[in-house]
Parts: C-alpha cells; sequence; structure tokens
C-alpha cells in the first residue's frame, strides 16, 4: 500500500481510538471494526501490513497483530495468503457510504459544519432504564421532555435538530409566493426550507456585522416580506452580530411588524470578543430563536429548539405534531444528562485552536487562497482566485476531501469562487485534507476548469 494511503488511514484510526479505554490493540480492534460497520471501509479493502501500520501509528507491531488477530476470530478481516490482509465480505454494509483508499473516496469531509465525533463529551454513567422514563410513560410529550426543557427554558419546543425547527417556522410564517429575506451568504438548510414551502429567498446586504440597516429597510419596502432569517453566528463564514447591530435590525422590524427567524445554533462558539446579541431583547413578541445542540455536543444527537412567544409557539407545536408527534424522549434524556454534566469551555479553545491550525495550514501549502479568520462558527470561508468551485468540489472529492462550493450558501448562486471548509476535525486530519486539497489545486483539470467570471461574491450586479 503506497504510504500516502497509509497516513490517510492512520489518521482516520487515530481519530478513533480517543474513544473507549482498555489496552492499545483493543481500541485498535475497536476502531477498524467502527470503520467496517459504519461504511467507512467496504468489504475486500486491503489493510495496510502490520509493519506499516505500528510505524504511522508508533506503537508497536505487537499490539497490530493482537488487533488483527482479534478482528479475524470476530470475522471481520480475512487473511489471502501472500497477499495481505482483507476486510471480510460480510464486514460491512452493502452499500458503503465510501470506499476509502479508491478512486473517488473521502477520507476527511470538510463540507458538514458540525461536530464530527463526541470523543470531547464527558459521558455519565447511564442506567438505560433511566432514559425511559418519562412523566407520561408513553414518552409523546408534545412540547419536550420535561427535564430537558426546565435545562433550556419554559417556553420553548423541543425538535429534531435545528432543520426542523427552521422548517416548522418557515412553515408557520409563510405562503408560497412570499418573499423571505436572508442573509449573503446564508445557510443552505434554511434555503432549502424556504424553497421547500414554496416561497423565494431574497438575499440582503450585510457587511461582517450583518445585515446592513440600510438594506433591511429597503427590502422590507420592496418586498412586503413574510419574515427575515438572520443568524447569530453567520454559517458560513464565522462572522458574529453584535449587540448594537442587532438591536437596530431588530428595531426596525419592530416597526415594520416584520417576523424575524433568528438562527442561534452556533451561538455558543464564539471565540473572540463578545457573545452575538438577541432580536427578542428587542422584538420580543416577533422574533422565533432556533436552536440546537448538534454544534456544541456531536451532530448526531438530533436535538433542538425553538423559542417563541405565544400564540406562535402554540401553533408551531401543532405543526410539528402532524409532522411527528413527539421528539425520541430517550434522546432528550441523554441530551439533559450530557448538559448536566459538560461546560463547553474546554471544547471552545480546541477549537479555536484547530481554526488556527487550519488556517496555519492553507497559508503554508495554498498562499493564493484568501479568508477573514472567524470569530465564531466551524468553518472558514475561504475565496479560490479565478476558481469555479462547484467543480474544484468534484476535483476534491477525487482526492479524498469533501468540501461545500460557496454557491450553496447564495440565493442567486453566487459565490462561486468560494469554498467552506470546517476545521472540526483532528489537526492530523486537517494537515492531511489541506495537502489533498493542495494537489487539487496544482493539478491540470483544476486548471483546465478555473476560468470563473461572473456568479461570484465580488461580482457587480443588482444587489439590495
Amino acid at each position: 500500500m503506497p504510504s500516502g494511503d497509509v497516513d490517510q488511514f492512520a489518521a482516520l484510526i487515530r481519530d478513533r481510538l480517543r474513544h473507549g479505554h482498555g489496552p492499545l490493540s483493543r481500541r485498535l480492534a475497536a476502531a477498524l471494526t467502527d470503520l467496517a460497520r459504519t461504511g467507512a471501509l467496504s468489504p475486500g479493502t486491503r489493510l495496510p501490513s502490520e509493519r506499516d501500520l505500528a510505524r504511522v501509528l508508533d506503537c508497536s507491531r505487537g499490539a497490530v497483530a493482537a488487533a488483527f488477530n482479534a478482528l479475524f476470530e470476530d470475522g471481520v478481516c480475512e487473511r489471502r495468503h501472500g497477499s495481505g490482509t482483507y476486510l471480510a465480505a460480510g464486514a460491512g454494509p452493502e452499500s458503503a457510504m465510501g470506499r476509502l483508499l479508491r478512486p473517488g473516496a473521502v477520507f476527511a469531509d470538510l463540507s458538514t459544519s458540525v461536530v464530527p465525533d463526541p470523543s470531547h463529551l464527558r459521558v455519565p454513567k447511564l442506567d438505560p432504564a433511566d432514559l425511559l422514563r418519562t412523566p407520561s410513560q408513553h414518552g409523546y410529550d408534545l412540547v419536550g421532555e420535561p427535564g430537558l426543557r426546565e435545562l433550556l427554558g419554559d417556553e420553548v419546543l423541543i425538535t429534531g435538530g435545528a432543520q426542523q425547527g427552521i422548517d416548522l417556522a418557515t412553515r408557520c410564517l409563510a405562503r408560497p409566493g412570499d418573499a423571505v429575506l436572508v442573509e449573503k451568504p446564508t445557510y443552505p438548510g434554511a434555503l432549502a426550507a424556504i424553497q421547500g414551502c414554496g416561497a423565494r429567498a431574497v438575499a440582503v446586504a450585510t457587511d461582517h456585522r450583518g445585515m446592513r440597516p440600510d438594506a433591511l429597510r429597503d427590502a422590507i419596502s420592496r418586498y412586503r416580506p413574510a419574515f427575515g432569517y438572520v443568524q447569530a453566528v453567520r454559517n458560513p463564514d464565522g462572522a458574529v452580530a453584535d449587540d448594537d447591530r442587532v438591536g437596530e435590525l431588530a428595531e426596525t422590524a419592530r416597526h415594520a411588524d416584520l417576523r424575524i427567524v433568528e438562527d442561534r445554533t452556533l451561538a455558543e462558539l464564539v471565540y473572540e470578543g463578545a457573545r452575538p446579541g438577541r432580536f427578542a431583547a428587542t422584538h420580543p413578541h416577533g422574533t422565533i430563536e432556533v436552536h440546537s445542540l448538534s454544534k456544541v455536543l456531536w451532530g448526531g444527537l438530533r436535538v433542538g429548539w425553538l423559542a417563541a412567544p405565544e400564540p406562535l409557539l402554540a401553533q408551531l407545536t401543532e405543526l410539528k405534531q402532524t409532522s411527528d408527534l413527539a421528539t425520541s424522549a430517550v434522546s432528550q434524556r441523554l441530551a439533559a444528562e450530557l448538559l448536566r454534566h459538560n461546560d463547553f469551555a474546554s471544547w471552545r479553545t480546541e477549537l479555536a485552536q484547530r481554526r488556527d491550525h487550519l488556517s496555519a495550514a492553507l497559508h503554508r501549502d495554498i498562499p493564493q487562497w484568501t479568508w477573514d479568520r472567524p470569530l465564531g462558527g466551524l468553518s472558514l470561508w475561504v475565496r479560490l482566485p479565478g476558481t469555479d468551485t462547484d467543480r474544484f468540489a468534484e476535483l476534491a472529492r477525487g482526492n479524498g476531501v469533501a468540501v461545500a462550493p460557496g454557491s450553496l450558501f447564495s440565493a442567486d448562486r453566487r459565490y462561486r469562487d468560494h469554498l467552506r471548509l470546517s476545521f472540526a476535525l483532528s489537526p492530523e486530519l486537517l494537515d492531511q485534507a489541506v495537502a489533498a486539497l493542495a494537489r487539487t489545486f496544482r493539478s491540470k483539470g483544476h486548471r483546465a476548469a478555473s476560468a470563473v467570471t461572473d456568479h461570484n461574491g465580488d461580482d457587480p450586479g443588482p444587489r439590495i
């Protein structure tokens, strides 16, 4: 196996060795099994030799041999005489999510702005039976599990993540054909929810503090929108809405009787400066707040909540009941326990270090790329001069890295020369990813597809 492939393989394993306890051989076997069971490794994949894997993991060959033996006994791997060790045919799912170490495989996903794994969490000892006990017994608590709502605030509706919250708020406030004001750039999930209900997103000019007040006033006058969607910490670029700007925008919305859906899913992830202001402080009767635990706990814990005044909260609750009856009680009980046993100061510090690590690696290996240092969030918003990032994303995937092209973050498909790159992965995986992105940027295929003269964030054209 080529040394570069072994290094990528080792980076994935190291990311999983942080989980669990016990001898290295046992944790290594568990990591390999997890790669197989989740589909990151496909049946028939050839594994590195014991010697190569021990070298890149900086461990004894005996530990690797013991791990491989455990995998042989469990039927996860098989030896082929004279050829090496392979993942057994029945070890992975029928359809693997990706084919690691093969053309088109993804070993580093920088496209998703989420917490990549739960290894930073302190997980309390839990009795599974306790997770099944709810006051209602049947578990269909319409507004949410009382213990979790007590931690989050009584006037909230628990949702299956922030995306469901955005969808419910959109369906509550907008009708087909309505205009909905959004920032530029903005979150693709919000654009999808707006389009899904038949409304149309109208981009409002922004700066590093949020929507421009003059642009908001003009858009309200011109479009008579159903509501405005804003972000406390903007995804994709990590800009933070400060108190003064939020107060001015909220006063404009209150005066115009414009409802606001404020996405606060990243509000806990501010690394420098003050926390973002709240629209509800100035516009309390017209603001729906969207929150989520996936950005501070783990992406796979699909628990979020909406905070809203009456009668909006009752309308949102009725809409949610017709959608899914109730959010999983088990997920809510687990989320409450994790909130009680974790503070996020150390995780924020770690994320800030990963942000700076990715920034330094990009400056070193691809100095042509530029971006503003994000004050919050989970990603860099990077400009690639003269590059069609839709095409670049396809080429990067061929080199094992998933990235999010800028056109996804625009209501009018602008920002075709931008990428959103998550910095939430481990530093080792970030280094591997940057090396692959640099190869892609230098490739002949990239140069052939690099002519971008329109539809990017810097083009002249009609703006609000």
